[in-house]
């Protein structure tokens, strides 16, 4: 039997699960308004029954979105502040130069690959990624859904303002996550057809040795790192 390690909790797994329902709920709902006047979103719109039903499930998945925000951000910070959780998902010196590490031995310019912990610098480009924007839909998805008290505290022109940033963010993050998340988590050589390690919650302990070896050395002492044995010498 391979042996394995837990590398996402239960809670990890069904807040992923969480955020991935409704960002097909907000996705499905938000762009056949974007682009009304196109046959196929007027098709979308008829078959949820008419533009109200979308957008009353576009603004519950919003509020429901951004209560998931609120609770995980809680969440990181009471785990961080009690010493249960540690900084992994801050990006450091070591995360720019195990970019350009990378960089250089996919051109061929070194056989050294870089040695990650337990999330590389692509994936924290992506949790930052989702924060941000995220932070922004729910700011920009708030001023839409309360215009008349937005506009009682600044000018109206914030609401056409939120329209245009709530419209593009979407569509931007909707391309990020089927170009770069799908395939760095599913479509990748390594881990091709499927990655199942967020649903199961286990990685096997080979994953671990190519992909997250200071992780392994970490927890187990008995893994060195990928890292040049001339190095630092």
């Amino acid at each position: 039997m391979k042996e394995t390690f837990v590398r996402f909790s239960l809670r990890q797994r069904v807040e992923h699960t969480l955020v991935m329902s409704l960002f097909i709920i907000l996705a499905v709902t938000g762009f056949p308004q974007k682009f009304s006047d196109a046959g196929w979103a007027r098709g979308v719109l008829r078959l949820m029954g008419g533009v109200e039903i979308a957008r009353g499930l576009h603004r519950f998945a919003g509020i429901a979105f951004a209560m998931l925000a609120v609770g995980h951000l809680g969440t990181a910070i009471v785990l961080v502040a009690t010493g249960k959780s540690r900084l992994s998902m801050i990006p450091g010196r070591k995360d720019f130069a195990d970019a350009i590490k990378t960089l250089r031995y996919y051109l061929g310019a070194s056989d050294e690959q870089a040695s990650f912990d337990r999330f590389d610098y692509r994936q924290k480009f992506e949790y930052w990624g989702i924060i941000m924007g995220g932070l922004l839909m729910v700011a920009t998805g708030l001023i839409l859904y309360f215009p008349l008290i937005v506009t009682r505290l600044f000018p109206g022109v914030v609401i056409p303002l939120a329209k245009v940033a709530h419209s593009n963010e979407g569509l931007m993050a909707f391309l990020v996550v089927l170009t770069w998340h799908i395939y760095n988590a599913h479509l990748n050589p390594d881990v091709f057809p499927f990655d199942f390690t967020i649903f199961t919650g286990k990685i096997s302990r080979h994953r671990m040795e190519t992909e997250h070896p200071l992780e392994l050395q970490r927890l187990t002492g008995d893994a060195p790192p990928r890292e040049d044995p001339k190095k630092g010498a």
